[in-house]
């Protein structure tokens, strides 16, 4: 099997966005008189899109449609002024990115992030590498692990689904690789444990970015 693109989940995979989302989550939290999270406990709300972390870190029946309304604008705002406070891309990304771009790999980033988000990160942090593709959660699309995003990403790289490498720290994403047709690969120094990977259909799983560039080095 031959990989012509890499599609890459951003938070946990590219980007550690931990802190700032949680430093978010918990002062709107906060503000409001709700019980904050542990970062760890964050770990594990993360990844299904804002709106969902927003109802996920409430108490067990507080996350009605008329609370969320009213705490995700607070979120949204909060985090525009705080989102790049820790963030930062994981040791070695900048590594597989030049090894990428030098090889002619298309690259894409599928996030279930808010799109406007999932853009600004890229562009401020990872604007050394031009990306065929940047794309996170927008009306229209139904998020990760719907593989409607990642068929949509693949027909805009003009490739066909078998020959895209994906790349993801959670469950989530390895369930989107497997139900577009590609290839699932799990990141070990994300958000999420081996063994969910694994439960999800994680075809290999790497402890280092150089890892991923090894798996092409055998496929391409």
């Amino acid at each position: 099997m031959s990989f012509n693109a890499v599609i890459f989940d951003l938070d946990g995979t590219l980007l550690d966005t931990l802190q700032d989302l949680a430093g978010t989550l918990n002062t709107v939290l906060s503000k409001n008189g709700y019980p904050v999270h542990t970062l760890e406990e964050c770990r594990f709300l993360v990844g299904q899109g804002m709106r969902e972390l927003v109802r996920k870190a409430l108490p067990e029946g507080i996350g009605t449609t008329e609370t969320i309304d009213r705490l995700l604008p607070e979120f949204m705002a909060h985090y525009a002024d705080n989102w790049n406070i820790h963030t930062r891309p994981y040791p070695g990304i900048n590594l597989i990115l030049s090894s990428l771009a030098g090889q002619g790999v298309k690259m894409a980033i599928l996030s279930n992030k808010a799109d406007n988000f999932t853009r600004l990160c890229a562009e401020e942090l990872l604007k050394e590498w031009q990306f065929n593709v940047v794309m996170g959660h927008h009306s229209g699309i139904a998020p990760k692990p719907d593989p409607a995003g990642a068929l949509l990403v693949a027909q805009m790289l003009g490739e066909e689904p078998s020959t895209i490498l994906y790349v993801g720290d959670s469950g989530i994403d390895m369930q989107t690789a497997t139900g577009a047709g590609m290839y699932p690969v799990g990141v070990l120094w994300g958000f999420r444990p081996e063994s969910e990977l694994l439960e999800c259909g994680a075809k290999a799983v790497v402890r280092s970015p150089e890892e991923i560039i090894e798996l092409l080095k055998r496929s391409i």
